[in-house]
């Protein structure tokens, strides 16, 4: 437990003391495989251990939207957990990935909070406010109403969190495009035009980024 992100900063004995609830538990997924389903009641947050995952929607007429990508340390499903919802949305991994399972309901004494309880429920309160602002950005990215608009903003926003204009993507150009909400083929010849214009280069996944002349 002590090189899980969400447990830094427990001493042993909470971290036993969390252990001894039996609220935890571990499984691995190979890529692609499906980790949740969209019409499931959980009661599990997840937790990404190694690896990383996609966050999808896929309407009844299969159309398909990337509504995010999280990596090793994030969080997912607290807001289906904490609300009894259904989940709106499937998880997949995007890689190999472990995930590490947290059952809310089994965390949960009665009487006064414990120290560890208090610290937890922050982490788990810090960590989400994290994703959302992830979400966020996703929204600022479909603000943009052209293409070559959506991809100015996206790729601006991954240069500045790399700092440094040659960063990589964690999409292929088909999970760019449902990202960004965006016909593939539209979104390949507008990166070609920008290419051609000296405003980036590319190839695969990475890109670099160009000031104007």
């Amino acid at each position: 437990m002590e090189q899980i992100s969400l447990f830094y900063g427990f001493t042993k004995e909470e971290q036993q003391q969390i252990q001894n609830l039996g609220c935890m538990r571990r499984q691995k997924f190979e890529k692609n495989q499906r980790i949740l389903h969209m019409g499931d009641f959980i009661r599990e947050i997840g937790l990404v251990l190694t690896g990383s995952i996609r966050i999808e929607n896929v309407d009844v007429w299969g159309n398909k939207s990337i509504l995010g990508h999280l990596a090793e340390g994030q969080t997912f499903a607290e807001t289906y957990v904490f609300c009894e919802e259904m989940v709106m949305v499937d998880v997949v991994a995007a890689e190999p990935t472990e995930i590490l399972f947290l059952h809310i309901k089994r965390l949960e004494q009665e009487g006064e909070m414990s120290t560890w309880q208090v610290k937890l429920l922050w982490k788990l309160l810090r960590m989400s406010s994290e994703k959302n602002l992830l979400l966020t950005s996703r929204l600022f990215n479909l603000s943009a109403k052209s293409v070559r608009g959506r991809l100015l903003t996206y790729l601006n926003e991954q240069a500045v969190k790399a700092g440094n204009t040659r960063f990589s993507i964690p999409f292929t150009r088909q999970q760019m495009a449902d990202y960004l909400n965006l016909d593939r083929s539209a979104l390949s010849k507008e990166l070609c035009h920008m290419r051609d214009e000296g405003l980036l280069d590319f190839h695969k996944n990475t890109f670099r980024l160009f000031e104007k002349k």
